[in-house]
């Protein structure tokens, strides 16, 4: 039976899915949330082990295709076939493998996973696993923390150019959830192969419409790999998103939602050249 995932939903028009990074959840996506909901049907969503879904069933597989049959198989719970979709890090990963099955109509990536050089791997593991670490901190030291502006910058400062512009309880909810995510350790440990090889999914044509959009001050995965992704992947537009870290829709939210609207449109174009 397939896990009926946690979701936030708003809006009217193209239905458009967001798809959040490891040990994250779906507010991650709130600072683009209100103003995608304008233009489009959004729905944001826990993937299983992360923010409220439940996880695998013990001894599952956890990797990107299981997270990307997960998303597809609550298409039908929410009543939408083919949506656009976008993705941060770990999402922006299972977005990719979603447009290369033509399981989305358009799909935008920022910082997506999957592009890995051995040393980078290690790079970006390490602040995770101390971010992991850090949220076992008893619950009166993260509120501490949370509610001061250079708290917020040591907690956020290898996901965000500007960690402090988040809210003292979204800071600290975001710990929380990073502390009770079962599917941090199995995510994490199964990124290791992809240190060594590019996922042949990730390899060819795209189907659909792509935009990998990757901040320049990304501390996680290094911009560089946008390289990777364009020697394996033909037909993918790149942004470069200014002043901006790994997790790119609080530090630049308009520049995000730009590139998730020409990506759509460029949908759009194809759909009407085609009827």
């Amino acid at each position: 039976m397939a896990i009926e995932l946690s979701y936030k939903r708003r809006g009217q028009g193209e239905p458009l899915v967001l798809i959040h990074g490891i040990g994250h959840r779906l507010e991650a996506f709130d600072p683009v949330f209100d103003e995608l909901a304008e233009h489009y049907d959004v729905i944001a969503v826990d993937l299983p082990g992360f923010g409220q879904s439940p996880g695998f069933a013990s001894g599952a597989d956890y990797s990107l295709d299981a997270l990307a049959e997960a998303v597809v198989a609550n298409y039908s719970r929410w009543g939408i076939d083919n949506p656009h979709v976008v993705g941060n890090s770990m999402g922006g990963a299972v977005s990719v493998i979603l447009g290369q099955r033509g399981q989305a109509r358009s799909v935008t990536a920022l910082s997506p996973a999957g592009w890995f050089w051995p040393w980078t791997l290690l790079l970006a593991g390490l602040p995770l696993l101390l971010m992991k670490i850090g949220s076992f901190a008893p619950n009166a030291i993260l509120r501490l923390l949370a509610g001061s502006t250079i708290g917020r910058k040591i907690m956020g400062l290898s996901l965000y150019r500007y960690p402090e512009r988040l809210t003292p309880e979204r800071t600290y909810g975001d710990a929380l959830s990073m502390r009770r995510a079962k599917g941090f350790w199995p995510m994490l440990l199964g990124h290791i192969p992809l240190a060594f090889r590019v996922p042949r999914i990730f390899k060819g044509a795209t189907r659909v419409p792509t935009t990998i959009a990757w901040g320049n001050r990304d501390l996680i995965l290094s911009p560089r790999m946008a390289s990777k992704a364009a020697a394996s992947l033909a037909g993918i537009n790149f942004v470069v998103l200014d002043d901006a870290g790994h997790v790119p829709m609080s530090d630049s939210p308009d520049a995000v939602i730009a590139a998730i609207n020409e990506t759509t449109a460029l949908a759009t174009s194809v759909t009407h050249k085609t009827a």
